[in-house]
């Protein structure tokens, strides 16, 4: 005779939560630790106790785990193969060559507008925020940090830039996973998010503009770019045909050759300029690859900005990505995540309610979840029925998902978006949170039109 199963209640269902939250906010916040994985791994364990309380069957729970990591496999596969692909373009000159030719390009006073627009134009070819952020990201990173502009702005510029792609081009996977799940088509989707994206950007162009324009002029530390320029020359052979392995990879995934091959491309190439532009041997190549690159210029600042990538590098945040989605995959397959929506459904009274409830769920599911598929798949599923009975057409759901599913993901460290962002740029997302204006403003944006009603198209009566 089987155990019949407990009803899981909201204040149940809670505790996980409230676990998680006050594991991190000690972790993080008395400790000042950076590394949120044992809170994660305890807050799965809390998650795990209550659902055997509840009758839930170990292998269910197990199987909750294992189908929450599947989900991140394909993401923590191209988070593995972008580390080894940094090591061997800073070995093979290739982001030396990006950076010294920045800080030849740019100046201060346009370098975060001119990092946007590049970001956004990259990553609406390739779709991917990840390859953008991989490539001509980690270039950018150090053209700011030898401009002398903090490190959390041109990483704010940057996230804004490639999740502006990750949002609007139709070879996004989130861009075609939301209109997926709300009941709509692709390019009416897409459409649709030009009302809430729109403002946000020119939000974005004034704001980096001003912040710009505060470190133009006279706060130019040419010398210090100088040191850069000359220790990069002296230490790497320069040239535009490094530029190569980079257009290359943007133009693979723009001709939607998958992720994976395209960006173990871009290793190859990296390994091969090594051996002929550096003249390192096949060992170096390996070493790079493995444990990342080590720079022993004597600068400083070139060293901190060169010593970084590898697959060594990759392992703690593919750590991080696993203890979370153990965690929301428990939440998920034993039910709690929803009854935790199907709470917020009931204080749903109007269009502006629910709109309201539909963002702050996808940013909670980014959170409890881990992963912004969840984040968009869940709270789709969810309230795709509260939007129907509103009278509203799918696409305003859909709209929703990626404003705060797709945007808000890789503000979250733990998030497998901002464990990826954090690792790839090498700045952690609380600190560039403040500074990325688009995927703060669409949300809100959002929400504003769900109360004022603007551009809430009510779905089409049948014949």
């Amino acid at each position: 005779m089987t155990n019949k199963r407990k009803k899981i209640k909201l204040g149940i269902a809670l505790i996980p939560v409230i676990f998680l939250i006050v594991a991190l906010s000690l972790v993080i916040g008395v400790f000042k630790q950076r590394d949120p994985h044992i809170p994660l791994i305890c807050s799965a364990a809390v998650a795990a106790i209550v659902a055997v309380i509840h009758k839930h069957p170990w292998k269910e729970i197990h199987e909750g785990m294992v189908h929450g990591i599947n989900l991140a496999m394909g993401a923590i596969l191209i988070l593995m193969i972008v580390g080894i692909m940094i090591g061997t373009w800073i070995q093979g000159g290739i982001v030396p060559s990006m950076i010294y030719y920045g800080l030849k390009v740019l100046s201060p006073g346009i370098f975060l507008v001119a990092t946007l627009i590049i970001c956004s134009i990259v990553s609406l070819g390739t779709g991917s925020s990840w390859s953008t952020a991989g490539t001509v990201g980690v270039a950018l990173i150090g053209v700011g940090a030898g401009l002398g502009i903090p490190v959390s702005m041109v990483a704010g510029a940057i996230i804004s830039g490639a999740y502006f792609g990750d949002k609007m081009s139709p070879l996004s996977d989130t861009t075609n996973l939301a209109p997926a799940v709300a009941g709509t088509d692709l390019f009416s989707h897409i459409r649709h998010m030009v009302y809430t994206t729109a403002p946000g950007y020119v939000l974005c162009l004034i704001l980096y503009g001003f912040l710009g324009a505060k470190y133009s002029g006279g706060i130019l530390q040419t010398e210090k770019i100088e040191t850069i320029i000359s220790t990069i020359r002296s230490n790497f052979f320069v040239h535009p045909i490094l530029l190569i392995p980079p257009l290359l990879v943007i133009v693979m995934v723009v001709k939607k050759i998958p992720p994976l091959p395209a960006l173990l491309g871009g290793v190859v190439l990296g390994g091969i300029f090594g051996i002929l532009a550096q003249s390192k041997s096949l060992l170096e190549v390996i070493q790079a690859a493995k444990s990342g690159y080590v720079s022993e210029t004597g600068v400083a600042l070139v060293d901190k900005l060169l010593s970084r990538g590898g697959l060594d590098y990759m392992m703690n945040t593919v750590a991080l990505i696993i203890c979370a989605l153990c965690f929301g995959g428990i939440m998920e397959r034993t039910g709690m995540l929803e009854v935790l929506a199907r709470s917020l459904l009931k204080r749903v009274r109007r269009t502006g309610s629910l709109v309201a409830t539909t963002i702050f769920s996808c940013i909670g599911m980014n959170a409890i979840g881990s992963d912004q598929y969840m984040a968009i798949v869940i709270p789709g599923r969810m309230f795709k029925s509260a939007f129907d009975l509103q009278g509203l057409h799918p696409k305003n759901l859909s709209r929703c998902l990626e404003d705060a599913g797709t945007l808000t993901s890789p503000l979250i460290p733990w998030n497998s978006c901002g464990a990826f962002m954090g690792a790839t740029l090498g700045v952690n997302p609380l600190v560039y949170l403040p500074f990325a204006f688009l995927n703060l403003a669409n949300p809100l944006v959002s929400i504003f039109y769900g109360y004022t009603g603007i551009t809430m198209e009510k779905a089409e009566k049948p014949d």
